[in-house]
């Protein structure tokens, strides 16, 4: 007999699929082929190449939150949104007459009038309305990223503060529970209403604010934390300052923009938060939003053809 040869009982070298010069004996656990170091994930048993494992996350269920939306660690539209604000602020600074071309329903001068700030016109009532009715309808919504001038004094300051203090701490915890779609829908659609609602009852009026927005965020958090079952108690004290915030402002600031946003947060957040939990809950959730902007829509459409009739 012939002696075996040595090549014959040499182990044959295996390669890794991916990396054909680099040696492997390691096989992935799930397709078995070869894999070497830089491409070993760790499973529950072995190792996985990279492919499987963006395989299996497919198939896997992702987190969500009670109301449908993605789990988020960070509340990044809140934190754009403050951004937003405050670049329109500095901008202000810089172009003070970017109130004019962007404003809700025109322009408008803040002066001093005892221990607070009002809103005075320096043109005719139907000023307000020119930019909207020559369809200039985004001022509706850029309004709403706008804040009293610095220029005019200390209320100018503490108004952007004070919005965005509030924004920051409801914002945050209101992002979380709908996922961030959910949220800047909830938030875009509530500065909306706030706008079309200074429309249809004070056209004459020039406001500006994220306030109108802010109080949309502040309804939904009442009504998300009514759904989850929070304290009554610690909730409805909160309810009642909103409502406190509400009255002091037929006095300082725009209440129709803050109602019309409060209204139309608090018909989105029912929408979110009662949806059913199954497969038509994403088309209910979408149905309550498109249904709110139509409705919105409709009643600025009317009111402008009405000023214009």
């Amino acid at each position: 007999m012939e002696p075996e040869s040595p090549s014959s009982s040499e182990p044959a070298v295996t390669t890794c699929y991916r990396h054909p010069k680099v040696e492997s004996y390691v096989r992935c656990t799930r397709c078995e082929r070869f894999i070497c170091p830089d491409c070993m994930r760790d499973a529950a048993v072995g190792h996985q190449c990279p492919e499987c494992v963006q395989e299996g996350a497919r198939t896997v269920r992702q987190a969500r939150t009670a109301f449908g939306g993605r789990i988020s660690a960070v509340p990044l539209v809140t934190y754009v949104l403050i951004g937003l604000n405050v670049v329109a602020y500095v901008a202000e600074l810089l172009r003070p007459s970017i109130v004019d071309d962007f404003a809700m329903l025109g322009r408008g001068l803040a002066g001093p009038d005892g221990l607070h700030y009002v809103w005075q016109s320096a043109y005719p009532a139907d000023f307000h309305l020119e930019g909207v009715i020559d369809g200039e309808w985004y001022r509706l919504l850029t309004g709403a990223f706008l804040h009293i001038p610095p220029t005019d004094g200390t209320f100018g300051i503490l108004h952007i503060v004070m919005n965005m203090v509030t924004l920051w701490n409801v914002g945050r915890v209101v992002e979380a529970q709908l996922g961030r779609a959910r949220y800047l829908s909830l938030y875009l659609l509530s500065a909306l209403g706030g706008s079309v609602l200074v429309l249809l009852l004070a056209p004459d009026a020039s406001t500006v604010g994220a306030s109108g927005a802010i109080f949309g965020v502040c309804t939904a958090y009442y009504v998300l934390a009514r759904r989850l079952g929070a304290d009554p108690a610690g909730i409805n004290r909160f309810m009642a300052g909103l409502l406190i915030w509400l009255v002091i402002s037929a006095v300082v600031t725009s209440w129709q923009g803050h109602l019309g946003g409060l209204l139309t947060g608090g018909l989105i957040a029912l929408g979110f938060a009662y949806a059913p939990r199954d497969r038509r809950r994403v088309l209910v959730q979408a149905g309550a939003c498109v249904g709110v902007l139509a409705l919105l829509v409709v009643l600025a459409l009317a009111k402008a053809a009405a000023m214009t009739g």
